[in-house]
């Protein structure tokens, strides 16, 4: 903690990262991990934004709506560092997971009641487990293992999909979580080191903007493929020559 400025969260008691507390605001703990979560939100808030214009279906809405739930906990958690405020950030990650796998898994189910009903089950129970136990390690490999069960079906997606835009946004998901792993890692493992630099690279901070895009590209093509199930007639348009995003035409019975 900075010594010219007093905590208003009271003693940490969660874990913290590589980034001295409480230096710019009495208020603000981890001054760029918070702030780093604004682009995630508002990446989501486009996300949702088009889904909710083009009338896509529901779960997208409600997956855009995860996201931006997950970046103002992760707002919360590192502006307090508290354990409930942990809880708040931790807790939306796995329900984000469980979202993505029914995503990725429900056109092909069978028992279409089965599968939500599980995953709600599932989320709900590791929501109260979690408010008791501290998971540690624990929550990182079992967010891990979310992470890779959703894997092989992205890869079926991707294999499946002529398209070389959408293919472009699989191979942003790609690149934008294995940048952004490499910055989590190299923030949690060599924090000593940084902590002796003239400036940090603030390699948290990075995770979160990464993630920010790898969840903006993953749903946009999520979004594309599942568009392409429907026979919507999806296609990768750019705004402003930049940014992508998914452009139906239903057709007219719909």
């Amino acid at each position: 903690m900075a010594d010219t400025i007093s905590s208003f969260w009271g003693p940490v008691t969660s874990p913290e990262w590589c980034e001295s507390n409480y230096v710019y605001s009495s208020y603000i703990a981890e001054f760029f991990n918070t702030i780093s979560n604004i682009p995630c939100l508002i990446l989501a808030l486009i996300g949702l934004v088009n889904a909710l214009r083009q009338r896509f279906e529901k779960r997208f809405s409600v997956l855009h709506i995860s996201n931006m739930i997950l970046s103002i906990g992760s707002m919360l958690y590192h502006a307090t560092l508290q354990r409930v405020q942990q809880q708040g950030d931790e807790t939306p990650m796995v329900w984000e997971m469980l979202l993505y796998i029914y995503i990725l898994y429900s056109p092909d189910w069978h028992y279409r009641s089965t599968m939500p009903t599980f995953l709600f089950l599932y989320g709900a129970a590791f929501a109260v487990a979690h408010a008791i136990v501290r998971f540690g390690a624990g929550f990182k490999v079992h967010y891990a293992i979310l992470c890779l069960l959703c894997i092989p079906r992205m890869y079926k997606y991707y294999i499946h999909t002529n398209d070389i835009h959408a293919k472009r946004l699989a191979k942003l998901y790609l690149t934008t979580i294995s940048l952004g792993t490499v910055c989590w890692l190299f923030d949690r493992l060599y924090c000593k080191n940084i902590s002796s630099w003239y400036i940090n690279p603030q390699g948290h901070a990075l995770w979160h903007v990464l993630m920010g895009f790898n969840s903006y590209f993953a749903n946009t093509f999520l979004m594309f493929c599942r568009a392409q199930q429907l026979e919507w007639n999806p296609r990768v348009v750019h705004f402003w020559g930049l940014f992508p995003y998914v452009k139906i035409q239903k057709p007219k019975s719909q």
